[in-house]
């Protein structure tokens, strides 16, 4: 990958909607060229989809919930059943294994408590869990699905330190 490839992937992460001919001129291309890496970046699998972004509350899911599991145990059953059932749950936006104190983390969104209570029923039922602790979301400062690149954050980071020198 290249700094084009980034240049595109960029833009795709600020809006995956846009024309390949609106992409092309941000990035300095002719229309073919841009396809040509945009078709290369999806089979290489570094673009794994493109997606709309809803917004939860719009839609009626405004209680966002972080629960942190402790297994109850770690056999290769326990783990299948587990992992199966979790991410088969629709309120689960996102499913980490984590290395630590905890064993898994989700991302939960719902409606409101009582719909939270029902899963969180659903979820220790699944199999026996040593510890479970949920932590509500009160105001959502930041939300982001683009990821930073390496240039990208430099960039920040020099801006900042412009802008700072500049204040002083």
């Amino acid at each position: 990958m290249d700094a084009l490839d980034y240049k595109i992937l960029s833009i795709l992460q600020d809006d995956a909607s846009l024309p390949i001919a609106e992409i092309a001129a941000r990035v300095g291309l002719s229309q073919t060229p841009c396809w040509k890496r945009i078709q290369k970046l999806e089979a290489t699998g570094v673009v794994t989809r493109r997606v709309a972004l809803l917004s939860p509350e719009k839609l009626g899911l405004g209680l966002c919930v972080y629960v942190s599991i402790v297994a109850g145990e770690h056999s290769d059953a326990w783990l299948e059943r587990f992992t199966k059932q979790v991410a088969g749950m629709p309120e689960v936006v996102e499913f980490h294994r984590m290395a630590g104190d905890v064993d898994y983390m989700l991302r939960v969104v719902v409606a409101d408590m009582a719909a939270f209570d029902a899963f969180y029923k659903r979820l220790i039922s699944i199999t026996p869990l040593r510890n479970v602790v949920s932590r509500f979301a009160m105001e959502r400062i930041k939300s982001t699905t683009a990821l930073p690149f390496p240039e990208a954050v430099d960039r920040a980071a020099r801006t900042a330190r412009i802008a700072e020198a500049i204040a002083i």
